[in-house]
């Protein structure tokens, strides 16, 4: 008699996957990819999943840390969603490039923010990770010394400013919020004078993934988020997921990676996806979990999004070539 397939229930989280930032700025590719041909130059990976960038490889983008790796050439270069310094397009225009940002508009918010805070005379804070291209892109808006980064509760304690000096926060968006928040109260405990964000920085898409993992985590054996490592907001996730009592918490990238080891006499399974991470890898997981048990996939929605950017100028209908 053929063995029968233990029960599985699998909780799938909604909102998981791409955020509307995401989804232009891979677009974005595409679209120059249409309108010029390749190759297109991508400056850093648009977004931090290995299977959209290698997948617009395949179709001809060629992605690039620096500029200076890229050949004097009249086919567009790209910013990455996650922003980049000033100096970064002043140099792209210095070579004559034509240059698309692709940058998240919540970025371009923040990046707003810290001007706005710097010509008021305030020294600003940045929470976020030391070296994430979002931070580097940030703390590059402004001169040197203009801005300082926070990275956890010990910063904030070890934080010497001027005297007198007027102060303002700005924050990555893809942090986890409870950490954030906590970050957020240190510096206002010790600085009450403090200016924060008229609406907080931390993205929609981050934020609501976050909840859905809370509402989740607790009611399974283990919770796999799908993302890459460099990814900052599927990190998240997977810290929320244990914060939350999940006992086992993964980050994979696909399902090549699921860790069968350690989940085989699991009943129940949360999965969710970072927010550049496409929807093709989870149905990838669902059919590799079909084919070892008898699963039953439910969805868990704690938020609709309807967000949307539209594409960078240069690549709208009306002006394309």
């Amino acid at each position: 008699m053929d063995d029968v397939k233990r029960k599985l229930r699998i909780l799938l989280c909604a909102p998981r996957g791409f955020c509307a930032g995401v989804v232009r700025a891979i677009d974005a590719v595409e679209r120059a990819l249409v309108i010029y041909g390749a190759p297109v130059y991508v400056r850093h990976e648009i977004v931090h999943n290995k299977y959209v960038v290698d997948s617009l490889k395949r179709k001809g983008a060629i992605f690039v840390e620096e500029l200076d790796e890229i050949p004097d050439t009249g086919a567009p270069v790209i910013f990455s969603a996650h922003g980049v310094p000033k100096s970064v397009p002043q140099a792209a225009q210095g070579r004559n490039f034509l240059t698309i940002d692709a940058t998240c508009p919540l970025v371009t918010k923040v990046h707003r923010e810290a001007e706005i805070h710097r010509k008021r005379g305030r020294l600003v804070l940045l929470i976020g990770h030391a070296g994430h291209p979002e931070v580097v892109g940030t703390m590059g808006q402004l001169p040197e010394g203009s801005v300082r980064l926070v990275e956890s509760l010990e910063d904030v304690a070890a934080l010497e400013t001027p005297p007198d000096a007027p102060l303002a926060f700005v924050t990555q968006t893809t942090l986890s919020v409870d950490d954030t928040r906590e970050i957020v109260a240190a510096l206002q405990r010790r600085f009450p004078a403090i200016v924060g964000p008229h609406k907080e920085d931390i993205c929609y898409a981050t934020t609501n993934r976050q909840e859905a993992v809370k509402q989740v985590a607790p009611q399974v054996d283990a919770m796999l988020v799908v993302g890459s490592p460099n990814s900052s907001n599927s990190q998240r996730l997977r810290e929320v997921a244990e914060s939350a009592g999940c006992p086992v918490a993964r980050l994979i990238l696909r399902a090549d990676d699921i860790p069968w080891g350690e989940i085989e006499t699991i009943a129940s399974l949360g999965l969710t996806a970072g927010a550049s991470a496409p929807e093709i890898l989870i149905d990838e997981i669902i059919a590799a979990f079909a084919a070892r048990y008898d699963v039953e996939v439910e969805t868990v929605t704690t938020a609709d999004e309807s967000v949307f950017f539209p594409l960078p100028r240069e690549l709208r209908e009306s002006s394309a070539v």
